[in-house]
């Protein structure tokens, strides 16, 4: 629009994993007054029965409802749906209910947060009842508390595609070597390759290590072993599950 600004309406977005819990979903949304909630659900378990009054109460509200099942007990796969979501929402006003899933998914939620701009909650709640198959594990809500940010120092886009990379090219067969790794950056265009625009083979290397290998071996991500006059780089469990993560920058 010529000498205009268009408007860009903007959401308030809520993710909440769904553990046993009614009043600590459903409260925090319409006080808030939220537009979209994403809820995770376990899928390795089955509803109970206020789970489905709580999603006929949510869309009876008018708020459009998510649900995304996923393995609520694996923090790694909490935290890259989270912020996978949190991404997909950018420009959006995005909160996190850290309270209404079990402790693991807490960690992840909590985690997705401080590696995004997304806030995240604690709903304090009244009373606490049991048992959770028949009735939600609290009730009511005293407060909805937001938590404090700690900024989390993540894998820059570049070394996770670098990590995809690795993750594909490695197999039974090949494993992927520093020189490959150099040819994919180039073929890609990678940030780190094409802004310091290095000028020979060696200069490739020593930017190679600098920005994208040296950082994922110290964070445990990597591992790099020789094989003869070659260096070949392959994946930790630990660089799977951050690949799986951060696999949003992508």
């Amino acid at each position: 629009m010529t000498g205009e600004t268009a408007l860009q309406s903007v959401n308030e977005v809520h993710i909440a994993p769904l553990g046993y819990e009614y009043d600590r979903i459903k409260r925090p949304v319409l006080e808030y007054g939220a537009d979209e909630l994403y809820l995770l659900g376990d899928r390795s378990r089955e509803q109970v029965s206020y789970h489905e009054k709580l999603l006929a109460a949510l869309e009876e509200s008018g708020l459009t409802v998510h649900y995304q099942p996923i393995d609520l007990e694996n923090v790694y796969d909490v935290l890259g749906e989270i912020t996978t979501i949190i991404d997909a929402h950018e420009g959006d006003i995005v909160r996190v209910n850290v309270s209404s899933g079990s402790k693991l998914a807490a960690i992840g939620a909590a985690l997705a947060c401080m590696a995004t701009d997304a806030g995240g909650y604690h709903v304090h709640p009244e009373t606490r009842v049991h048992p959770v198959d028949e009735q939600p594990r609290t009730e009511g809500m005293r407060i909805a508390e937001q938590l404090p940010s700690y900024p989390l120092e993540t894998p820059t886009e570049d070394q996770v595609r670098i990590l995809d990379y690795i993750e594909s090219a490695d197999n039974e067969l090949t494993t992927p070597r520093k020189s490959d790794l150099i040819t994919f950056a180039e073929e890609q265009q990678l940030n780190f390759m094409t802004k310091s625009k290095p000028a020979n083979e060696k200069a490739k290397f020593a930017l190679l290590n600098n920005r994208i290998v040296d950082p994922l071996v110290a964070d445990g991500y990597v591992v790099v072993e020789s094989v003869g006059r070659t260096k070949q780089v392959s994946l930790t469990d630990t660089g799977e599950n951050a690949l799986r993560a951060f696999r949003h920058k992508l």
